[in-house]
């Protein structure tokens, strides 16, 4: 395989739905599994198309409870293109399956540079011998609301006909992931079916609750010998063109679908079906979409490709592939957020949780516009999250654990335990962490970008919300002179409460504290930078009262942050909790990572002892430099110097399964900033997260596009130290010799295409001579300008 290529070879129907994740083609707009043509779904194979932003709403009974779930909706299969041989007696053969027509040189190559998916096989056809099968597809990258797929038959031994059925299929549902299979899972109502003349046939259909409505249409024509019989079939569900094709040795028979999707959240659109059926029609020929496709493709690689070495750039370039596939350009255009597990499958219900704090990072030095456009689903629902807050008595702004169309609490009441089969409570939402992140990501875009309009509006009607939420959570205590936030579950996710406790929850949950200090002592200096004129503007639109800024202040500096064992504490009486018989459970189980699961399903609880999930203290290393770390926890009247984060960091390495993709990325990240042999071993786990499917069949309910945008974040930001901040560009590389080379380029504050190569001992800084202004470069220990059109080449000190 190429550097560009990711090839699987034969038939493997255990790892069938692992490979339709990975090989998924989307465009930002809508994406479609990798899943072979001929099958509908089942046990084997789940073909899928999801839509950005398309949601449902049903309602199912649980363990004798009616709950409401919303889900990522999963729209008409256009896909659906299957085939057999008529001999010339017109005796027709079966259908062709992969799992009963025992193809050889089976093989499905993923193009990354072009986004194609390329699948080719033989098989042995009862009647016509050896039959050759070559299909290519795409998700235009170029019009958002087009796919294709290019079919060619070749028969090697014998002439007949090949009967073909191009389908457009609305009988489907949700049922990807198994544990929610017990749910309501039919999403799509109000289903028809017809044709445009001869080639063309359409579908529609709304959401049953949502009632967003859904155009599909497909264009199905021969290429080369024209069919001997063509017609459409159409039933309640689907709509069937079936053409009858010669095929003889040495002339192959062209097929080409070319389908459109609309749907009536779309910008400028009069009805879904009208549009669809509009835009299939005028649309090219697969000849012509290929190029404008590849032509918009390479637009992309030449604003985000990252230049690494080996195979961790080969891994790098794919999660690369699948972060614009889900959040593309056109992205910018729509109401949706950063979806979790991208728009890959069904897991989490597709919905929107704190990843865009691994996401925008990444985008914001290539794709702001983007980053701006995810910051305005937040702000859209801003009004949602201070009603929130106002239910539970609480001013400010309370975001929803997990989000979804309107910006109400997605997070199920019940999830459900395979190991036990028990559903049991889920206290997830108490996670009010992310309306820190998304704080985080305002600052960080409007550092990036130098973006001061959004900083001084949106972003700061967003930002104080969040630190009115936080001022008005934080209790006094006068026995300890500091302020206390209770209640809440932090990111390790295994701690909802204490062993035994009636409430849910844990108290003082340090990086929920330590955030929400950040949280409250940047919009004290936003509140001072925003120009008089505007201030006074925005303190009115969100009715804050300059009398609150004093008690911000105070609660910044004062709140409590737990300590034992000469450690930071995970959340206060963490280091009374058990400790945990790791060894034991590890000669048990092949994986540890769900050990959440493992005890439940032993009657017991991991509430009960010193284990995380994954990285919870620790994130503070990912969100801050080592440098800041100290410089807000001394603000807190704390002093955290390298002996006691290193320690901290030892503590929580020896009590953590990893049972989260995000978990060796954040210990990867960490570890690389305190000079750690063992960071490249959780570099090189979190780049195999999805592709080896390190958590066990997840990665073929979705992949999980927080890790793999982290993983690109890692190069660029981790290893090399990049901030922005201060109108400079700050680097503080730090060697691992595993990645001891590579390079990207990025867009800085308008600059396009600056240039960032680490060499061993060496830096170079490359600004496009088109640029009118010089950057501004720090270094730990020095800073340089650098003038358009020049290159600097800088000297580390060794480590």
């Amino acid at each position: 395989m190429s550097e560009w290529t990711w090839e699987y070879e034969g038939y493997d129907p255990a790892a069938e739905r692992l490979r339709e994740s990975l090989c998924t083609l989307g465009n930002g707009y809508f994406a479609t599994r990798g899943a072979v043509p001929e099958c509908r779904a089942g046990l084997v194979h789940y073909p899928a198309t999801y839509a950005a932003g398309v949601y449902n709403r049903l309602q199912s009974t649980v363990a004798g409870r009616q709950v409401v779930n919303e889900d990522l909706v999963n729209l008409p299969n256009w896909l659906l293109l299957r085939f057999r041989f008529r001999s010339a007696d017109e005796s027709a053969g079966p259908w062709f399956s992969p799992d009963g027509g025992q193809p050889f040189d089976y093989r499905h190559t993923l193009d990354l540079r072009r986004a194609t998916l390329t699948r080719t096989f033989r098989y042995r056809d009862a009647e016509a011998g050896v039959l050759g099968v070559q299909q290519i597809r795409l998700v235009h990258m170029a019009d958002p609301h087009l796919a294709t797929l290019r079919t060619v038959f070749t028969a090697e031994e014998r002439s007949g006909q090949i009967e073909v059925e191009s389908v457009l299929d609305g009988g489907v549902m949700n049922s990807n992931v198994h544990r929610y299979r017990s749910l309501n899972r039919h999403h799509l109502a109000h289903v028809r079916a017809g044709a445009v003349g001869a080639d063309t046939t359409w579908l529609r259909c709304r959401t049953s609750a949502s009632d967003v409505g859904i155009g599909m249409a497909a264009r199905t024509v021969v290429i080369g010998p024209p069919p001997e019989s063509s017609e459409v079939r159409l039933s309640r569900h689907r709509a069937v063109h079936r053409l009858l094709i010669p095929v003889a040795p040495g002339q192959p028979a062209v097929v080409e679908k070319i389908v459109a999707l609309h749907t009536s959240r779309d910008l400028a659109i009069n009805d879904p079906y009208g549009d669809a059926v509009d835009r299939v029609t005028t649309a090219g020929d697969f000849t012509a979409l290929v190029n404008s496709h590849v032509a918009a493709w390479a637009r992309l690689w030449r604003r985000a490709d990252i230049q690494v070495p080996g195979e961790a750039g080969r891994v790098l370039r794919l999660h690369l592939f699948h972060v614009l596939q889900t959040l593309s350009p056109h992205t910018a255009e729509l109401d949706v957020g950063v979806p979790a597990r991208g728009l890959h499958g069904e897991a989490y219900r597709g919905h929107v949780f704190w990843d865009e704090l691994f996401v925008l990072p990444f985008l914001n030095l290539h794709f702001p516009e983007v980053s701006r456009a995810l910051l305005n689903y937040r702000h859209r629902r801003l009004p949602q999250a201070c009603r929130a807050a106002g239910e539970v008595g609480r001013a400010g702004a309370m975001y929803p654990w997990q989000s979804g169309s309107d910006g109400r609490e997605e997070t199920q009441q019940l999830h459900l335990n395979p190991r036990s089969g028990r559903w049991l409570p889920d206290n997830s939402r108490l996670q009010h962490h992310v309306g820190s992140a998304i704080a985080y990501n305002v600052w960080q875009y409007c550092e990036a970008t130098g973006d001061t309009e959004y900083l001084h509006t949106k972003g700061a009607e967003m930002l104080l919300q969040i630190a009115r939420f936080w001022a008005d959570t934080a209790d006094f205590a006068p026995d300890i002179g500091r302020y206390r936030i209770r209640g809440v579950v932090g990111p390790d996710e295994y701690h909802d409460s204490y062993p035994d406790a009636a409430r849910p929850g844990i108290d003082d949950n340090a990086y929920t504290n330590v955030t929400a200090a950040w949280v409250l002592s940047r919009a004290l200096e936003l509140v001072r930078r925003i120009p008089v004129w505007r201030r006074q503007e925005v303190l009115e639109r969100i009715e804050l009262d300059s009398g609150e800024l004093p008690k911000w202040e105070d609660i910044s500096r004062r709140l409590l942050v737990p300590f034992h064992h000469g450690v930071i504490s995970q959340f206060d009486g963490y280091g009374d909790l058990a400790d945990l018989d790791w060894d034991g459970y590890r000669a048990r189980y092949d994986s540890i990572r769900r050990l959440d699961r493992i005890l439940e399903a032993e009657g017991d609880t991991v509430n009960r002892y010193q284990a995380s999930k994954q990285a919870d203290v620790l994130m503070l290393g990912y969100l801050f430099s080592p440098a800041e770390l100290r410089d807000l926890f001394r603000r807190l009247g704390y002093d955290v110097e390298d002996e006691i984060w290193r320690r901290t960091v030892d503590y929580y390495l020896k009590r953590t399964s990893h049972g989260s993709t995000l978990s060796s990325l954040v210990h990867a990240w960490v570890l690389a900033r305190v000079s750690r042999a063992e960071a490249w071993t959780y570099c090189q786990e979190a780049l195999e997260q999805d592709v080896a499917d390190l958590q066990g069949g997840t990665t073929g309910e979705g992949i999980h596009l927080g890790a793999m945008a982290g993983s690109l974040d890692l190069v660029q930001r981790g290893l090399t130290g990049l901030e922005t901040r201060e109108d400079a560009l700050r680097l503080d590389p730090v060697p691992l010799p595993a990645l001891s080379e590579y390079g990207f380029s990025l867009r800085y504050r308008g600059h396009w295409g600056v240039g960032v190569r680490l060499r061993p001992g060496k830096l170079r800084i490359g600004v496009p001579g088109s640029e009118e202004a010089p950057i501004r470069v720090v270094l730990t220990d020095r800073a340089v300008t650098v003038a358009p059109g020049e290159t600097c080449t800088l000297l580390l000190p060794e480590d």
